[in-house]
Parts: C-alpha cells; structure tokens; sequence
C-alpha cells in the first residue's frame, strides 16, 4: 500500500488490515481506495474474497482498476491524478476538486439565485451564498484549486448579479451597477480567489 505525504506526492509503504472476521461489519455504503504498487489484480481478487467472508456486495459498476500516473479516479469529491506545480511544472500525484463536485456546487448556486427567489433580501440571499461558498472551500482546499475557485467565483457573480436585476427591474447585464467590487464590498459576497491566501498550499 502507499500513502500521500505532506507533498501529495505517493511514497513509502504503508499496510492496511481488513477486519476478516465473519462478526466484522462494515457500513453498507463504505468505499475503499486501495492503492498498490504492482499486484493490484491480486489485490482486488483479494478484496472481493474479504468482502464475500464479510457478506458484503462489491458494486461492480463502480469497481474498477486505476493505472496512475496515467489515469484518475474520483473520489470523496476530489480528483486523484497527475498535477503539475505552475512555478516548475514538475508533476506529481496530488488532488483537485472533481468536476462533478464543481457542477454540484455550479448547480446549487443556480438554485440559491433563482428568479422566484427575488421576493428575499439581498442580506439573505448572500448570508446562504455564503454559508455555501465558506463550506465548499473549507472541505476543498487542498491540491491546484484555483481554478475551480476562479470558476465558481465567476458563476456566482453572474448569478448574484443577474438576481438583483430581476430583484430591482433593471435592463441589460448590470454590469454598471452592481460591478463585482460592489457585491464583494457593499453586500459583503465571499470572493473565493483571495481565500487561497489562507491555503498557501492550494495555489499550485
């Protein structure tokens, strides 16, 4: 087995023991990640003969072998692969927020921001937004996640924009009148580029 060091980079060998007793129990939902250097069609044969001992069943669907450096997996809504450092552009194996995780977040902005929703204040549509944003970013800091954060900064600006016009009747973008310094500043919306100062780690 391997593990992550403090560098996100795959090294030394760690063991990990399942619990083979037949008393043994296991959350139904439970997911595992088995990292293996070589061997790894070994590994998943033993696997499934712990998880038959168990009276657990493998979901194939979602079951399956993973060649890194050269492929990814997802998983806990992160991405698992190569990434490059933007100051030397040396490669490692490290994490970044999964594009499914970014659409789920994409999505329920679009949600927190929609037109029937204009009847709220602005107070209270941005506390939710932010209760969202700040929650989002404090689970996925680790790894490149700039631009996942440049992403959704732009999605929910546009979003939250696009509500006040709907909110106050005015025509075109609103670009003019509620520029992003004025729903950052003004109505106090969380601007997700400046948390990765408070991630150092999380820039590359």
């Amino acid at each position: 087995m391997h593990r992550l060091d403090n560098r996100s980079r795959m090294s030394g060998d760690v063991h990990v023991r399942f619990c083979e007793s037949p008393r043994g129990k296991l959350p139904r939902a439970t997911r595992l990640v088995i990292c293996c250097k070589g061997h790894a069609s070994e590994a998943m044969a033993t696997m499934r003969s712990i998880m038959k001992t168990l009276k657990l069943t493998v979901n194939e669907d979602k079951t399956h072998l993973c060649d890194l450096p050269q492929e990814r997996f997802d998983f806990l809504g992160y991405t698992f692969g190569r990434c490059y450092r933007h100051d030397s552009g040396r490669a490692y194996l490290g994490t970044k927020p999964s594009k499914k995780s970014i659409k789920r977040m994409v999505d329920s902005i679009s949600s927190e921001t929609d037109r029937h929703r204009t009847v709220l204040d602005a107070e209270k549509i941005v506390g939710g937004l932010n209760r969202k944003l700040n929650g989002w970013v404090n689970y996925f800091c680790l790894g490149p996640v700039s631009p996942a954060y440049r992403a959704i900064n732009t999605h929910v600006t546009n979003r939250l924009r696009r509500w006040l016009c709907k909110k106050h009747k005015v025509r075109g973008n609103g670009w003019s009148r509620y520029p992003n310094q004025y729903l950052h500043e003004q109505l106090g919306l969380v601007n997700l580029p400046q948390r990765t100062r408070s991630f150092p780690w999380a820039k590359v």
